[in-house]
């Protein structure tokens, strides 16, 4: 019993490794484990005293839990076995199908990365990029949602900065549920974005299966009461307009509804604008179908100037940020009202009627959100310049227009936001920006319109247009 036993080092090595993990498995993670989860709940304890609605315990659920609940939910094992027997597939292999896809969809929101890391990142990259502000707010409408709704931030799609803007803006309120494109999975944008809550979304799948698993997990949250924020139009815009609305979220979260729930759902409009996008001149150019897609190297190396030109721009003390950006918060619109004012029930209405309805319903929320989209100055100025492109303008003929705009926007209930509260500051900043993109030249005291960047002035101009009550101006081809 005393006699020694020797290894070879390579066994001795693997020994000492098992022992070191089984011994970090059993002291180490439980007391890491139980140090995160004291600090999300320290999180969720503070935040809880502050946010207007209150994260849901849906949102909190162990994301295996909800994959589970979703890929047993009666509707979607009955469509699996349909599916099964139709195409002559076995069964788990469909539900395997079943598996991927909610494993595709449902986030793993975490408290801490959403409201300490998530709230950070945003709020300095926004700040950093733009001067941000929030412009007009139905406080009083706000005020009166229940907060046992469940509550839609009905948004237009204007830069992929929206999602880091209004998540950023709405913290103070509550955190919101995004859904995402399929752009954004990949490593490690992917794991950033489920943990702040969002979930993936194939925009244009039509695979049944698939649709009905996504349809499943909206009714779950919306039924479950969790704050969520879409996009209608279920895209960017393309030439600064808005965009015709995509029915299919609506639907989701309309379907199953009844007017005499506790749980109302509430839709508040967010109209969002900014002085300049990231994506002005790619949308545009995605709109002529002759121009050849640009492939990765293309974007990456696209990317890389844009971000050295900033760079030497800051460096020499002639960046301005990318102007003001500004985010207002329409009146609340209850689905519960909404029902008892036409009489309907969606649960009860045929396919077709169903999806006229939601079209009615997607078509107000698209005009309530387009009444609050703020106007700012690169708009108002770009407006103006369009009135009469080939114009040579004083600044002081300038000044004179966008007044005018601005008297005419104001009649009809528009929302704009001056900087400063001075309007000729407003004129002058919108007018810088337009200056040093080029869109605008100066020569001899006197400005005027590069008919090279027209469409571009356009796209700005676009984002207002649908504000006055006679268009100022055709929309370019």
């Amino acid at each position: 019993m005393s006699g020694n036993v020797t290894l070879p080092v390579w066994l001795a090595a693997v020994l000492l490794l098992l022992a070191a993990w089984a011994a970090v498995g059993r002291l180490l993670i439980p007391s890491v484990r139980w140090f995160l989860r004291r600090r999300v709940n320290l999180v969720l304890e503070e935040i809880g005293k502050r946010l207007q609605l209150d994260v849901r315990p849906f949102s909190l659920t162990k994301r295996q839990v909800l994959i589970d609940r979703l890929m047993y939910d009666p509707k979607i094992v009955e469509a699996a076995g349909a599916h099964s027997k139709e195409n002559n597939v076995p069964r788990n292999v469909v539900m395997a199908e079943v598996e991927r896809y909610a494993k595709e969809i449902v986030p793993s929101f975490n408290a801490y990365a959403y409201f300490r890391i998530g709230y950070w990142f945003a709020k300095k990259t926004a700040r950093i990029l733009y001067r941000v502000r929030v412009g007009f707010t139905d406080e009083k409408g706000l005020a009166a949602v229940d907060r046992k709704s469940s509550v839609v931030f009905v948004m237009n799609h204007r830069s992929n900065m929206d999602y880091i803007l209004v998540s950023y803006l709405a913290a103070t309120r509550t955190a919101l549920s995004y859904a995402v494109g399929e752009w954004a999975r990949i490593w490690p944008l992917q794991t950033l974005i489920r943990s702040l809550g969002a979930y993936f979304i194939r925009r244009d799948s039509g695979n049944p299966l698939y649709r009905l698993v996504l349809e499943r997990y909206v009714s779950m949250a919306t039924e479950a009461g969790v704050v969520q924020a879409v996009f209608p139009e279920g895209g960017l815009t393309r030439d600064g307009s808005l965009r015709s609305p995509k029915l299919g979220l609506l639907d989701y979260m309309t379907r199953s509804f009844h007017p005499g729930w506790e749980r109302d759902i509430v839709f508040i409009p967010v109209g969002i604008n900014y002085d300049r996008t990231f994506e002005d001149r790619s949308q545009l150019i995605s709109l002529d179908k002759k121009t050849p897609r640009k492939n990765l190297p293309f974007v990456i190396g696209t990317s890389l100037r844009f971000l050295l030109h900033n760079l030497f721009l800051m460096v020499r003390g002639r960046w301005y940020r990318f102007g003001y950006t500004c985010v207002n918060f329409g009146t609340p619109v209850s689905m519960r009202q909404y029902c008892h004012r036409l009489g309907i029930d969606f649960r009860s209405l045929e396919r077709e009627e169903r999806f006229r309805t939601v079209e009615t319903l997607a078509g107000e929320l698209m005009t309530a959100v387009g009444n609050v989209i703020p106007v700012l100055p690169v708009s108002l100025v770009a407006t103006a310049f369009l009135g009469q492109a080939g114009k040579r303008w004083s600044e002081l003929d300038l000044k004179a227009e966008v007044h005018r705009l601005i008297a005419e926007l104001t009649a009809g209930g528009a929302h704009i936001y001056i900087p400063r509260r001075d309007h000729d500051y407003a004129v002058y900043v919108g007018l810088r920006m337009l200056m040093l993109r080029h869109f605008v030249e100066e020569k001899d005291g006197l400005y005027t319109v590069n008919s090279d960047n027209i469409p571009l002035l356009q796209y700005y101009a676009n984002s207002i247009r649908h504000l006055f009550p006679v268009h100022p101006h055709p929309p370019q081809d």
